[in-house]
């Protein structure tokens, strides 16, 4: 399986590829997109992108966890986690498999 990762630069080369703009611009609009989200998110919001999935903040309560080199008990914090639910056209799309047509998901 071939270990290559997306970046920042790769969409930015994408967009600047796909729609013609400006290197600059480009790269202003993947951060522009990005900061929304990530704003969003920090404020409690859902990011539903169509056809890919949605990201959500959830709040994970306090509970005991375990030191495993002493075995010792301790608090875990309460905390928000960032979830992620791919939707049903990406996951055929990651198993090779047409996509069925897009329901509200």
């Amino acid at each position: 399986m071939p270990s290559t990762t997306l970046t920042r630069a790769d969409l930015t080369e994408a967009v600047f590829q796909t729609v013609g703009l400006s290197r600059n611009e480009s790269a202003q609009m993947v951060e522009d997109i990005l900061e929304e989200m990530c704003a969003a998110l920090a404020k409690g919001e859902t990011v539903k992108l169509s056809s890919f999935g949605t990201f959500a903040v959830r709040q994970k309560s306090q509970r005991m966890g375990r030191n495993p080199k002493t075995g010792d008990e301790v608090p875990i914090a309460p905390r928000r986690v960032l979830v992620f639910r791919p939707s049903h056209v990406l996951k055929a799309v990651i198993n090779g498999q047409t996509p069925t047509p897009e329901k509200d998901d």
